[in-house]
C-alpha cells in the first residue's frame, strides 16, 4: 500500500499568527509562556490540517521559532560564545538574540547577530552556523522531544524531520582559525546518534533526515563522508527516510540509494528524469518516496501525469512507495479557501498547502483504489483544470510576444564603457567622497498602512491617499535633508512590497490576499502569481519620484525592483521558460527607466536582491542561467545617456561564483548586504578586480540594534583595504522598511558621522 506524507508545513499559520506573536513578544507584549501557547496552536492546528487532508505520516520538527537551522544549532549546542548563557543552557532569548543580536541590556553583554543567507535556490532566510576549530556539540535544547510528544498526545502518526549532519556542516561557516569543517563530522554524530535514540525511546517509528546536498556538486571528501556517517548512523533503533530536494541526485545518485537507510526522498518535480534510474538502482527492500507535487509554486498539480510517474516505480515497490509533495511545504502559503475574492477560473488552477496535501492524499488513494469514486472524481477535474488554463484567453498576449522578438543585441548594451560613464557622472552629480546614501525604503508605519487599507476598501478617496503618501514622502525628504544624506530617496511610502506593487501595475499579474510565505523570523512575503505574458500599460512610479525630487535640490534616485527579482519573487509560470518571462519583465521595466530619466532623474537604482538566489543548483547549468539573467538586467537598464547612473542592490549572498556575471550586468553602482559578514564577502569584488562602485552595507538592518560610529568606521575601513576609497559609497545593508523611525534616524546619524569622519581622516 502506497503511503502519502508530507515534509514539511508552513509554521506561520492562516493569519499570519506566528509573526504577529514573535513581533509582540519582542516588543515585550506577550510574554513567554504566551508566545509558547500560540506555537503550541499553531502545531496542533497544523498538523489537524494535514490529517484532514488525508496524509498518513506527519512531520514534525518542521515549526520554528525564526529558522530551523537556527533550532537545529541550539539543539546540536552550536551556540557562538558571545551568546552562551551564563547557565550554560541556551534558552528562547538566546535563540532569538543569534537571530536578531541583542544589545547590552538584553543577553549576553551585546552582540551581533549571526549571519543570514539564503536556503539554497529559495527566497526562505537561515542563520549560518559558525563552528570553532575547538567546536564541541552536545545536546542542549528539548524542543524536537516536546512537539513529538505534543503530537503523540493528540493521536497522530508523526514523522520528525531533522537536517542531516552533512547538510548542517555544509550550511555553516568557520571562524577564528582557518580548518576545514568537515573534520567537526566526528564530533557531531555522537550527538545525532543521541537525538535518534532519544527519539526511538518516545515511540517514532521513522525520522526524516534532509540532506539536500546531494543535489549538489560535492567535492569526493563530502562524497565520502556521508558513507561513514550513514554507517555510524544506521545502527540507530529506528527507520530512516534521507529526503533530497530542489535538484536531481545526478552524480549522487549512486552515493544516495547506497546509503545503509530504509528510504529516500527525490524531487520528481525539479527532476523527473531522474525516475527510471532510481527505479532500476534503488534497493526494493527500501522505501522509494516520490515527490510529485511541486512545493514552490501555487498551480495545480496535474494529476494524472504525476500518477503516471508514479506508476512507473509502482510494480517494483508496491510495498515501499510513498507520495510526498516535493519539498517542505514551508514555501507555500497555507490556505486556498480563504481566498474569496479571486475569480473562479482562476482558483481552479490554484493549490496551497491544504490542497497539496489532499493532492498527495489523492494520488496515493489512486495507487491503493484506483477505481474510488472520489479518486476518478480527482483525476476529471484535474483534466478539466489543465485544459482550460492551457486554452485561457488570460495567458497569451501576442504584442508581448512581438516586442520580444525585435529586440536586437544593442538593447542591452550602454552606449559607453564604465570609466567614460563614470566620469560624466561625476561630473553631474558633483558627490563627495563616500557619498552616503539609503537603500531605498523608510520605516512603513501605522499611519501609512491603515491609509493604504482604507484607500483600497473605498474609504478614503484617490486624492486623499495621494495627499498622505505626499505627506509621507515630505516627511522621508526633510529627515534626509537634516541628517546630511548625499543621496536621497523618496522613502516608498506608497508601496506594499518592492516586487508586489510593480506587479500590481503589469498586465499579466494575479494577487492573493492571504497568500503569505516565510521568508525568515517574522518576516513574511505574499508573491503575486505571473498567469499570463506580462506587459507595462503605464508609469509605475514616475509622478511620486517626480513629487520627490521637486521637495529638494539633492540628487533623488529613482526606485525600481529588477526583472529577474520580480520573477524570482513571484510565483512564476509553468507553461513558458522562466527566461522569457524575465525578458518580458525586463522590457516593462526599462520603459519604467527611460521614462524617469525623462523626468529629469539622474539615479535610478534596479534592484536584483534574488540575482544570487536564481542560480541553479548545479554548475554545469549556471552559465545558460548568468547569460540570459544578466541580459535581462541589462535590456532593463541600458536604454539611457552615459550621464544616468543605474544602481542596483543584492541581498545576503556568497558572490565569490557569480561575479563575473554581476559585472557583465555593467551596473554603475552595486550596493550589498556586507555588516553580518563582517565585510568578508567584499573579497570577491577584490579578488576580481571588480570596475564599478560599491556600496557594502555598514550596518544590519534586521537588527533593531543602533550601530555605533566606531563600528562603521572600522566596517569602512576594512571595505577601502579591498576597494579603491573613490569607488566606495556608504549605505545600510537593505531597506530600512521594517524598522521604526526613532531607530533609523539614530542610525542613520551615526552612519553620516562615520562616513564624515572617515573623509576628514583620509582629506
Amino acid at each position: 500500500m502506497a503511503l502519502s506524507h508530507s515534509l514539511g508545513f508552513p509554521r506561520i499559520g492562516r493569519d499570519r499568527e506566528l509573526k504577529k506573536a514573535l513581533e509582540a513578544h519582542w516588543k515585550g507584549e506577550l510574554d513567554e509562556a504566551g508566545l509558547r501557547a500560540v506555537g503550541r496552536e499553531l502545531r496542533a492546528a497544523h498538523w489537524q490540517l494535514q490529517k484532514e487532508a488525508g496524509l498518513d505520516l506527519l512531520p514534525v520538527g518542521d515549526f520554528a521559532w525564526y529558522d530551523q537551522v537556527l533550532g537545529h544549532s541550539l539543539m546540536l549546542g552550536v551556540v557562538p560564545q558571545r551568546f552562551r548563557p551564563q547557565s550554560g543552557t541556551p534558552t528562547l532569548q538566546t535563540l532569538f538574540a543569534m537571530a536578531r543580536g541583542a544589545s547590552s541590556t538584553t543577553c549576553c553583554g551585546g552582540a551581533h547577530a549571526q549571519e543570514l543567507t539564503k536556503w539554497f535556490d529559495s527566497n526562505y532566510h537561515y542563520l549560518v552556523p559558525e563552528f570553532s576549530a575547538d567546536q564541541r556539540f552536545q545536546l542542549s535544547w528539548e524542543q524536537l522531544f516536546e512537539e513529538v510528544e505534543e503530537a503523540h498526545a493528540l493521536g497522530h502518526r508523526v514523522k520528525p524531520v531533522i537536517i542531516g549532519p552533512l547538510t548542517y556542516l555544509w550550511l555553516g561557516k568557520t571562524k577564528g582559525q582557518a580548518f576545514d569543517k568537515l573534520e567537526l563530522l566526528e564530533a557531531l554524530l555522537p550527538v545525532y546518534g543521541e537525538i535518534l535514540g532519544r527519539l526511538a525511546a518516545l515511540g517514532v517509528e521513522w525520522v526524516q533526515i534532509d540532506e539536500p546536498i546531494l543535489g549538489l556538486d560535492l567535492p569526493q571528501d563530502w562524497k565520502n563522508a556521508f558513507e561513514r556517517a550513514y554507517h555510524l548512523l544506521q545502527h540507530a533503533p529506528l527507520k530512516k527516510l534521507v529526503a533530497s530536494y530542489f535538484s536531481g541526485l545526478e552524480d549522487n545518485l549512486g552515493l544516495a540509494v547506497g546509503l545503509p537507510v530504509d528510504g529516500l526522498h527525490v524531487d520528481l518535480v525539479r527532476a523527473p528524469e531522474q525516475l527510471p534510474l532510481l527505479v532500476d538502482r534503488l534497493p526494493a527492500y527500501k522505501v522509494l518516496s516520490l515527490g510529485v507535487v511541486n512545493g514552490r509554486n501555487v498551480w495545480r498539480c496535474d494529476l494524472e501525469r504525476a500518477l503516471i510517474q508514479l506508476r512507473q516505480a509502482e510494480e517494483r515497490f508496491a510495498d515501499n512507495l510513498w507520495v510526498a509533495p516535493s519539498c517542505s511545504l514551508l514555501h507555500s502559503p497555507v490556505d486556498l479557501e480563504r481566498e474569496h475574492h479571486l475569480d473562479a477560473e482562476l482558483k481552479s488552477w490554484l493549490a496551497f498547502a491544504v490542497q497539496k496535501c489532499a493532492e498527495v492524499a489523492i494520488l496515493g488513494r489512486a495507487l491503493n483504489q484506483p477505481a474510488d469514486a472520489a479518486v476518478q472524481a480527482a483525476l476529471a477535474e484535474s483534466r478539466a483544470v489543465q485544459t482550460s488554463r492551457a486554452a485561457s484567453s488570460r495567458i497569451h498576449n501576442p504584442a508581448v510576444q512581438a516586442r520580444l522578438d525585435a529586440v536586437v543585441p544593442g538593447d542591452s548594451q550602454r552606449l559607453s564603457p564604465f570609466a567614460e560613464r563614470s566620469a560624466r557622472q561625476r561630473a553631474q552629480l558633483q558627490l563627495p567622497l563616500l557619498p552616503t546614501t539609503t537603500i531605498g525604503s523608510f520605516p512603513q508605519t501605522a499611519a501609512i498602512r491603515l491609509a493604504r487599507q482604507a484607500h483600497k476598501q473605498g474609504k478614503l478617496s484617490a486624492a486623499d491617499y495621494t495627499e498622505a503618501m505626499h505627506s509621507e514622502i515630505r516627511h522621508a525628504v526633510q529627515v534626509q535633508e537634516n541628517l546630511g544624506l548625499d543621496v536621497l530617496v523618496h522613502g516608498e511610502a506608497e508601496r506594499n512590497d518592492m516586487v508586489e506593487y510593480f506587479a500590481e501595475q503589469l498586465d499579466g499579474y494575479a494577487f492573493t490576499r492571504y497568500g503569505w510565505v516565510q521568508s525568515y523570523g517574522s518576516r513574511c512575503v505574499k508573491p503575486a502569481l505571473i498567469v499570463g505574458d506580462l506587459s507595462r500599460p503605464q508609469p509605475m512610479t514616475v509622478e511620486w519620484i517626480r513629487y520627490a525630487q521637486g521637495l529638494t535640490d539633492k540628487v533623488m534616485k529613482g526606485m525600481l525592483t529588477g526583472p529577474v527579482t520580480m520573477l524570482m519573487w513571484s510565483f512564476p509560470r509553468e507553461d513558458v521558460s522562466r527566461e522569457q518571462q524575465a525578458r518580458q519583465l525586463a522590457l516593462a521595466i526599462r520603459d519604467e527607466v527611460q521614462d524617469l530619466e525623462a523626468a529629469g532623474i539622474r539615479i535610478i537604482q534596479i534592484d536584483e536582491a534574488a540575482f544570487r538566489e536564481g542560480l541553479p543548483l548545479r554548475k554545469e547549468r549556471w552559465a545558460a542561467y548568468l547569460d540570459w539573467a544578466t541580459e535581462a538586467f541589462r535590456l532593463a537598464a541600458c536604454g539611457v545617456r552615459d550621464e544616468t547612473q543605474i544602481h542596483t542592490h543584492m541581498c545576503y549572498s556568497e558572490f565569490n561564483e557569480v561575479i563575473g556575471a554581476i559585472a557583465a550586468m555593467d551596473a554603475d553602482v552595486i550596493t550589498i548586504e556586507t555588516s553580518r559578514s563582517d565585510m568578508e564577502l567584499l573579497e570577491a569584488f577584490e579578488r576580481f578586480a571588480y570596475p564599478n562602485e560599491i556600496g557594502p552595507g555598514v550596518y544590519d538592518i534586521h537588527s533593531p540594534q543602533v550601530p555605533e560610529v566606531a563600528q562603521m568606521v572600522e566596517l569602512l575601513r576594512k571595505a577601502a583595504g579591498r576597494i579603491p576609497l573613490e569607488r566606495l559609497w556608504v549605505n545600510p545593508d537593505c531597506g530600512l522598511k521594517t524598522r521604526a523611525w526613532p531607530e533609523t534616524e539614530a542610525a542613520l546619524v551615526n552612519m553620516v558621522a562615520a562616513a564624515r569622519q572617515l573623509r576628514a581622516q583620509l582629506a
